[in-house]
């Protein structure tokens, strides 16, 4: 009975070192999400300039990215303007405003211009939980039927657009056309 007591800090540790091990080859960019291959959650959200009603059947139609922003997030700002050049080339991107003012973020999507096609008003945050949003940014790649294929978490750069989300998007481009 004494030897077990005296082996079991000793098997604790060895356990948690093997965890902890494990840890530092995780890539925190790529956390899992529950809702890859599932549909866009239902939602009825107002736009966040406020002039209509959006719901999950406003993003269906050709695939697009769903970026989910705020502007109490130093790395939003960071991607904003590669957001504005990739829709300046025709990529499609809906916006969820993610837990923010929306006079906030009406006065953001004007002075540092608007990249959305539409844009999600999430003041209470529903829409992203349902998303399993850890925070912003977070962008998911959806196909035209509104099934999310794609979740990114971090800035989204040049490098993130070129080696994960362009020939992701491309490819569900490529789907949609007959």
């Amino acid at each position: 009975m004494k030897r077990w007591l005296m082996v079991m800090p000793l098997a604790v540790f060895l356990l948690v070192a093997v965890f902890l091990y494990k840890g530092l080859f995780l890539k925190p960019d790529e956390l899992p999400s529950a809702m890859i291959g599932k549909p866009f959650p239902v939602f009825s959200l107002a736009s966040t300039q406020g002039d209509r009603t959006l719901t999950q059947a406003d993003l269906q139609g050709r695939p697009a990215l769903v970026n989910v922003w705020a502007t109490w997030c130093a790395s939003c700002k960071v991607e904003h303007p590669y957001l504005n050049q990739l829709a300046s080339q025709g990529v499609v991107i809906y916006g969820v405003n993610y837990k923010d003012d929306n006079a906030a973020a009406q006065k953001w999507l004007t002075e540092f211009h608007n990249p959305y096609l539409l844009d999600i008003s999430d003041e209470q945050g529903s829409l992203g939980l349902d998303l399993g949003v850890y925070g912003a940014p977070e962008t998911f790649l959806i196909d035209g039927d509104g099934v999310i294929r794609y979740k990114h978490v971090g800035v989204v750069d040049a490098s993130v657009w070129r080696e994960q989300l362009a020939p992701r998007y491309q490819a569900l481009l490529d789907e949609a056309t007959p």
